[in-house]
């Protein structure tokens, strides 16, 4: 399951329920923001952890973060603390607020919404993001302490291996077709 389709999935869609009304926009809307912010953050997640630096520093956030809590209660990635730790991510991720900005004003573009409401969703995105990667290497047969170990042991090669395949599933460099339509018949049942 990619990282999108486990966000939208947390909760039986709950979570995206609750991004959606948080932030004064309908399910639909919040589905084709996520589409755009999720493979945004990914890439930047991959970006960073092709350098052995990134990839500790990814593996230290992922074991000791405990940021599952950010899918497995559905307000959970809507609070004070959530957002400082989404900015905190941004901040890992992106470096900068001003290229922040910059990817919020890219997708409100693409998606037709106002740049004020996908700067207020970026850090709930990034947390949720943490929280379905942190959620799919503890579920994954103990694929965390695999990537660990492989770090420890001079693998990093092979871990980034194991670590696409959690932020990529299918390979093809989009989830989004796929996931929008198990959206769909999971929301609108």
């Amino acid at each position: 399951m990619s990282l999108l389709e486990t966000i939208i999935s947390a909760q039986g869609g709950a979570l995206v329920k609750q991004l959606a009304d948080s932030n004064g926009v309908d399910i639909n809307d919040a589905l084709n923001i996520l589409g755009k912010l999720v493979p945004g953050l990914t890439q930047q997640i991959k970006q960073n952890a092709a350098e052995p630096k990134g990839l500790d520093s990814l593996m230290k956030a992922l074991e000791s973060g405990q940021h599952q809590r950010y899918l497995e209660r559905e307000t959970e990635a809507f609070t004070p603390e959530a957002i400082a730790d989404g900015n905190a991510i941004l901040g890992h991720l992106l470096g900068s607020k001003d290229r922040s900005r910059a990817m919020a004003a890219e997708v409100a573009t693409q998606v037709g919404a106002s740049d004020s409401i996908i700067k207020r969703m970026l850090p709930q995105v990034a947390a949720m993001v943490m929280g379905a990667m942190s959620s799919q290497t503890r579920s994954s047969n103990g694929a965390l302490g695999d990537l660990l170990g492989m770090m420890g042991g001079g693998q990093q090669n092979q871990a980034m291996g194991m670590l696409a395949s959690f932020l990529d599933r299918d390979n093809d460099g989009s989830v989004i077709d796929d996931v929008m339509g198990m959206a769909a018949r999971m929301l609108f049942k």
